[in-house]
């Protein structure tokens, strides 16, 4: 049987989703750059039988709404996605940096009003720890050399970074959020 072809507000539901994935998961991001070659992109193979097999997690459907409200916030203050859609090739690193200050500050003041943000780990980037086991797998990813079961000694080489709190304004029965920066026509 057919798909229908997902809606516009799907796809950049979709789309926002799989940019947050890409840049999180590495595994991921290979599908994606196989995928984009032409190739198939097939089910991760088995585990080895030595190991046991993870727990499988029933996918959810999250509201798109808050991603494009976020995104919307991002470019009103940031004009982030004016900066990102931009082709900055043929700019000097002068503007760019420039530019780039500018899209900073205004993405720090929309995560600081609508965000409490704190790192996973106190510990400080370069710090040496253990992680025993039964750690937390969904807040710290154990990369390089993965060999065995925990107790794992290694280097923090990023704390990582939490919400505690989320402030989005609500909106308005009628509000379009897929308008994440209207036309501007001036007379």
């Amino acid at each position: 049987m057919a798909q229908t072809p997902p809606s516009l507000m799907r796809r950049l539901s979709l789309a926002f989703g799989a940019f947050f994935s890409i840049i999180g998961n590495r595994d991921f991001a290979a599908q994606v750059m196989r995928l984009r070659a032409g190739a198939d992109v097939a089910a991760p193979a088995a585990p080895a039988a030595a190991e046991p097999a993870p727990d499988v997690r029933p996918l959810r459907e999250v509201p798109h709404e808050a991603a494009l409200q976020l995104l919307g916030m991002l470019q009103r203050e940031a004009r982030l996605v004016d900066f990102v859609a931009e082709d900055i090739a043929a700019y000097s690193d002068a503007d760019v940096g420039g530019a780039a200050r500018l899209v900073h500050a205004g993405c720090r003041k929309v995560l600081g009003e609508h965000f409490s943000i704190e790192p996973v780990r106190a510990d400080a980037e370069g710090s040496r720890v253990t992680l025993a086991d039964g750690f937390d797998a969904a807040a710290i990813r154990v990369t390089g050399n993965v060999v065995g079961k925990p107790p794992f000694t290694g280097t923090i080489s990023h704390r990582g970074w939490r919400v505690t709190d989320a402030r989005l304004p609500k909106l308005a029965e009628h509000h379009d959020a897929s308008i994440i920066a209207q036309a501007e026509v001036e007379l």
